[in-house]
């Protein structure tokens, strides 16, 4: 039986501790803060609940296994999860509108066609089949298995992308996201949906692999999944499970460093300047510098893109506003419906704030988020810029921008202002706050392409005996990627450099 020290308690470190624990090791997670979930938090008041982090789950697959293969009792004994249907609805600038429905390949195909005109639809689905080629070819590498020693394999892109003939001028190819939109999809409205599913992603159009496909192919084929309760019961249930298999948690325990001895990880010392013992060490938090002295992370070979080179100012966050309405959640009200802006990915990734920005607004008929019938609670969130690039903790720009959502959400929910009690507002400042993250900036999934610029650092690192989990590392951001990413470490650790993924 092995020590384990796991460093933060988010969702792909419990993930890990859970699997860990189970495989017989001692293990420990200290967390800088009080409570566990890392990003998947909370807020509640006056009988309102609102998540402040991820709102619906996909690839519950991942969750599934986690539960199986801890336990007896499955996750839907754990948590009531509701598949999402309609899966979204889109309001575009030019005022057409689309509800698309859930894990229906042939519902949303004529859906597009009878909002937009037909061929919209065929259009769409035939970018899909290109997308699900692209799942195909990178699934494995990508998601399943650590990321290889010849990484570089994943620099090339999947995507299939059509070969354009071209009167006097070479043939073309689309190799972004942006590309796909204008050359494959044409359609302006097609554009701005495949452009909304890479900016809530916090990825650049102009510059994101045309790979991105995975994300609406991924959520269009597996569904969009309500955890009753929201994703903090999520949390909550991992967390519990954690206990159950003897898992110890220290909260308000800041590492200051991990503890390195004879070349190898041996521990972590605490902020307080306690030291802890460990014969392995799960990094599961935002690797910050300093955190291991005199040593790089990553090994030779690794990736040395997103996070460890990529400048962190760039890297966007999120913008929330909580709002508790008065007035009943009517009948038929969308979960999801996407307000789609214009012109914002200058702003985002330039350090501005857009005028039009694309909002995602978030409607459950979660008796749980509300103090009685008779009320609503509405999230609406935008991607922006990190804290630093720009100040979040200007209170007059924080009230600007939280009534320029409002605004924009407002075409979702009619008399949003009449009817609204208080709005409580969330920047990346506070994500830093809560996270750690340098300018609450949000990770985004793996990419394959663009040279493996989109990749995230392996799950070993240079240091034998300290490995990373979580957001922040292969295989990237997102649920159900945190959970891969613990998966990934707790075989790393059971089986050795020998483990290839489950399979």
């Amino acid at each position: 039986m092995a020590r384990i020290a796991v460093i933060g308690a988010g969702m792909g470190a419990m993930t890990a501790a859970a699997r860990l624990a189970v495989a017989g090791h001692r293990v420990t997670v200290y967390e800088r803060s009080g409570t566990y979930g890392g990003s998947v938090g909370r807020y509640a008041r006056d009988g309102f609940a609102f998540d402040t982090g991820p709102s619906l789950l996909h690839l519950p697959a991942v969750y599934r296994d986690l539960f199986v293969k801890t336990g007896k009792e499955p996750l839907e004994r754990c948590v009531t999860m509701t598949q999402v249907d309609p899966a979204s609805r889109h309001l575009f600038a030019d005022g057409t509108a689309v509800s698309l429905p859930d894990a229906s390949r042939a519902g949303v195909v004529a859906a597009l066609d009878g909002a937009l005109g037909t061929g919209a639809g065929s259009s769409w689905g035939e970018f899909l089949d290109r997308a699900r080629d692209a799942w195909d070819r990178s699934r494995r590498p990508l998601l399943e298995e650590p990321l290889r020693a010849d990484w570089q394999v994943l620099g090339r892109d999947p995507y299939p992308a059509l070969r354009q003939r071209r009167i006097l001028r070479a043939a073309r190819q689309a190799g972004t996201v942006a590309e796909v939109g204008a050359w494959e999809l044409t359609d302006p409205r097609l554009t701005a949906l495949l452009d909304g599913y890479a900016l809530s992603y916090g990825l650049d159009p102009l510059r994101t692999p045309a790979s991105a496909a995975l994300l609406p192919y991924m959520e269009e084929t597996f569904g969009s999944w309500y955890v009753v309760g929201g994703m903090r019961a999520l949390a909550q249930a991992v967390y519990e499970r954690c206990l159950a298999r003897k898992v110890e948690f220290v909260f308000g325990a800041e590492v200051a460093r991990v503890v390195e001895k004879d070349g190898r990880a041996a521990g972590v010392e605490l902020a307080s300047g306690t030291v802890a013992e460990a014969d392995h060490v799960v990094l599961g938090a935002w690797p910050r510098p300093g955190l291991v002295p005199g040593q790089e992370l990553w090994q030779d070979g690794d990736v040395t893109a997103q996070p460890r080179s990529a400048d962190r100012a760039t890297v966007p966050g999120r913008f929330q506003v909580l709002l508790s309405l008065s007035g009943a959640r009517p009948a038929g009200t969308v979960h999801r419906t996407v307000v789609h802006g214009a012109a914002e990915r200058e702003a985002v990734f330039g350090g501005l704030l857009a005028e039009r920005p694309t909002v995602t607004v978030i409607r459950p008929d979660d008796p749980s988020t509300r103090p009685d019938d008779a009320h609503e609670a509405v999230t609406v969130t935008a991607t922006v810029a990190p804290h630093g690039a720009v100040d979040w903790t200007d209170a007059a720009l924080r009230e600007r921008y939280a009534d320029t959502l409002i605004e924009a959400a407002g075409a979702a929910v009619p008399g949003i202002r009449e009817r609204l009690l208080h709005a409580e507002v969330r920047t990346p400042a506070q994500t830093a706050a809560d996270t750690g993250a340098e300018g609450g900036s949000v990770p985004a999934p793996a990419l394959a392409g663009a040279g493996g610029a989109y990749l995230h650092p392996g799950n070993r690192t240079r240091l034998p005996g300290l490995y990373l989990a979580g957001g922040w590392s292969h295989p990237g951001g997102g649920l159900a990627h945190a959970g891969m990413s613990g998966t990934l470490v707790a075989g790393l650790i059971v089986e050795g450099d020998s483990f290839r993924g489950s399979r």
